[in-house]
């Protein structure tokens, strides 16, 4: 069965599944890159119109939409779409690829800190909203990190990002000055 969630951002929505819909952590989809896409499922929810962004998490997916749909529209589409595919399938809609090696390979410690407080302290907080944050660089005191899912555009990332994520790595990393969404 699916189950909603609403998020921050009024243009996003979560959708809760028993089953793993993820076996490789999180992942985002833009529908401007759908072309490009092999998994079908993917494609196919990112055709639905007022479809922008889906973001994949272990048990949950997000749906962002553009302002021009409602959600009285596009939820129904997006659970039919879940059911279907877990009717005819009982594997994970992204799986474990043999070829996958580790995102982040760096000795510096520093940068192990900083990941480590995201992927403990932000990721989960952050997915609660439907949303993710990645690592991507950290260069003279400034943490630069991408705001997934809902988190994307949501009117309030910008305060989070400073007053939640940018104290509690500052708190916990010494060496940050601040935190930038790139």
């Amino acid at each position: 069965m699916i189950q909603t969630e609403s998020t921050p951002n009024p243009n996003s929505l979560k959708f809760l599944s028993e089953n793993i819909i993820s076996a490789i952590g999180t992942e985002e989809f833009q529908k401007d890159k759908a072309k490009d896409l092999s998994n079908n499922f993917i494609k196919e929810l990112l055709e639905f119109k007022g479809v922008e962004l889906v973001l994949l998490s272990k048990n949950f997916l997000s749906v962002k939409k553009t302002e021009d749909v409602s959600w009285n529209e596009l939820k129904p589409m997006v659970i039919s779409h879940l059911n279907h595919y877990f009717e005819n399938n009982n594997e994970p809609i992204l799986k474990e690829n043999k070829n996958s090696k580790s995102e982040h390979i760096d000795d510096d410690e520093t940068v192990k800190k900083i990941i480590d407080v995201l992927d403990t302290k932000i990721r989960p907080a952050v997915a609660r909203d439907g949303g993710d944050i990645k690592f991507k660089s950290f260069v003279n005191g400034v943490v630069k990190v991408e705001l997934q899912g809902s988190c994307s555009g949501c009117p309030s990332s910008l305060m989070t990002l400073k007053q939640g994520v940018q104290n509690l790595l500052k708190h916990y990393v010494k060496e940050v000055n601040s935190v930038e969404a790139i």
